[in-house]
């Protein structure tokens, strides 16, 4: 175990010395590091004076936020009527809805029909599309279907309607479930830069995935680099780099934590019984 953390951890580790590192004896330097090569904090000033980074932070918070909300919504939505066992035709609908997982009508289809609604190039195009994903139906929706039908039932001797079962009675019981749902599609939304780079053609508009991609696969660093020399340049290049990665990827790790026991507990419930 204690070799598998290292394994990990070191990644990591790696990318977080190389951030903190002098640019010059990081270029000069090759092979793994324990330690920063120096000091130096210039690449996290350079990422923090982009203007896109801000933006793009922002831009990511807006998706992630209203997607996460409207994916929690609409996916409690679709497994709780899966999961009740008097629903006409369950389970053609059921197996309609898993054969999405498996047969998709292709990338070119995809565009087409998010720019025939005149939704390309705004940050419906990235949330609408995935408001659903058939993963995490099924496996809220046997988180739904284990809860006990005598609570329903108690409710609805009380007037409860299927909206009030859902909120005061299926939703607070199923907490580890919508836990585990709520952190796959939030790190999703966050990790998502895909459709952004199909969709979205305003450079303003990026979320902060896409902006990562441009600074490593175009090694595009230029807008954040104070130095003019093309050597020095190339150098605090590297070091940006580096420092985006652990700029990007930090956030979405301290979340994790607080979601944690629910996590353990809602995978397990969610996996053992249909």
């Amino acid at each position: 175990m204690i070799f598998m953390i290292c394994v990990t951890l070191y990644p990591m580790l790696h990318v977080l010395f190389s951030s903190l590192s002098k640019p010059e004896l990081l270029m000069a330097y090759s092979g793994p590091l324990i330690k920063p090569l120096g000091f130096s904090i210039k690449a996290y000033e350079a990422v923090f004076n982009n203007k896109y980074i801000l933006n793009g932070f922002i831009n990511t918070s807006i998706i992630v936020v209203s997607g996460v909300t409207l994916n929690v919504f609409m996916t409690s939505l679709g497994a709780y009527f899966l999961s009740r066992k008097d629903v006409l035709f369950q389970r053609p609908i059921t197996l309609f809805i898993i054969f999405t997982m498996y047969f998709q009508g292709g990338l070119i289809p995809f565009y087409f029909t998010v720019k025939g609604l005149g939704i390309d190039n705004t940050f419906l195009a990235i949330i609408l599309p995935t408001a659903i994903n058939t993963f995490n139906l099924i496996i809220l929706r046997t988180g739904f279907a284990s809860i006990p039908a005598s609570l329903e039932e108690a409710a609805r001797i009380d007037g409860a309607s299927d909206y009030t079962v859902l909120c005061r009675v299926v939703l607070p019981l199923a907490k580890p479930m919508v836990a585990v749902v709520t952190l796959y599609y939030l790190v999703s939304h966050w990790n998502s830069w895909f459709n952004a780079m199909i969709f979205l053609t305003d450079k303003k508009m990026y979320p902060l995935q896409l902006i990562l991609r441009e600074i490593l696969v175009q090694n595009d660093t230029s807008s954040m680099s104070t130095y003019s020399e093309v050597g020095q340049q190339e150098s605090i290049g590297e070091t940006i780099k580096y420092a985006t990665i652990m700029i990007v990827t930090l956030p979405i790790l301290f979340v994790y934590p607080f979601v944690q026991k629910y996590f353990e507990k809602g995978v397990m419930i969610g996996a053992v019984k249909q």
